[in-house]
């Protein structure tokens, strides 16, 4: 990761509190603490029942028989509350936390919420049609988390943030150069096709979804494409 969003100087106009971003993330750390207390035959049954597995949910195959069988539409809403490691969920808190207040001050509690929810449910989506035959379990908040990181880029392109670059420069940038920055690097581990465990249709299908999400689910009149002084 280019750079790794640490803070924005970006204060609440409308709610007092992210109270819809702050219960997201006490559900997914819930959620891995409980992982985390499994053992590791139960921690897959977990992945794979849970997970969204795209061979599975295209209806081309099925769980072996000793995984739990969810119904294939939860998992596109079940697989966004898991995660892989501690790394994994500390990283995509850590960019909920940073961007999902202001767009949750957009938007208000309820609808911010649908909208996380239908950004992942999007991105689980464009990982599934990306990946047909993939056997694998989609996990992770990073699709839904994605499509946040969209919506504040039409929201608030010229707030200043500070980040992380290279994971030890601190850095105070506009948001749009850090949403840019992470967009690039996710088309361009697709374009490549890096390998590894990273989902990378997942964060642009949610992106996409939040990019145009954000004008249905703004409150009226909220202002975009604003900078970060009070109005």
């Amino acid at each position: 990761m280019v750079f790794l969003p640490l803070k924005d100087d970006n204060p609440l106009r409308v709610i007092p509190f992210q109270y819809a971003t702050l219960m997201l993330i006490a559900i997914n750390v819930l959620v891995f603490i409980w992982q985390d207390s499994l053992p590791e035959a139960e921690l897959v049954n977990v992945a794979m029942s849970g997970g969204l597995v795209p061979s599975v949910f295209l209806g081309d195959a099925r769980l072996p028989a000793h995984f739990t069988d969810l119904p294939t539409e939860v998992t596109l809403l079940s697989y966004m509350f898991l995660h892989g490691d501690w790394w994994h969920l500390i990283g995509n808190m850590l960019f909920l936390w940073v961007f999902g207040d202001n767009v949750e001050d957009a938007m208000g509690f309820f609808r911010f919420l649908f909208f996380y929810l239908f950004c992942g449910v999007v991105a689980g989506l464009a990982h599934t049609f990306a990946h047909p035959v993939s056997e694998g379990p989609l996990i992770g908040a990073s699709g839904a988390i994605g499509g946040v990181v969209g919506a504040y880029l039409v929201l608030y392109p010229r707030v200043k943030m500070w980040v992380l670059a290279f994971a030890r420069i601190p850095l105070k940038i506009p948001a749009y150069l850090m949403v840019g920055a992470w967009l690039a690097f996710q088309i361009f581990s697709v374009l490549v096709q890096v390998e590894s465990d990273t989902a990378w249709w997942a964060h642009l299908g949610g992106f996409a979804a939040g990019v145009v999400l954000v004008f249905i689910f703004r409150r009226p009149g909220h202002p975009l494409l604003a900078g970060g002084s009070h109005h």
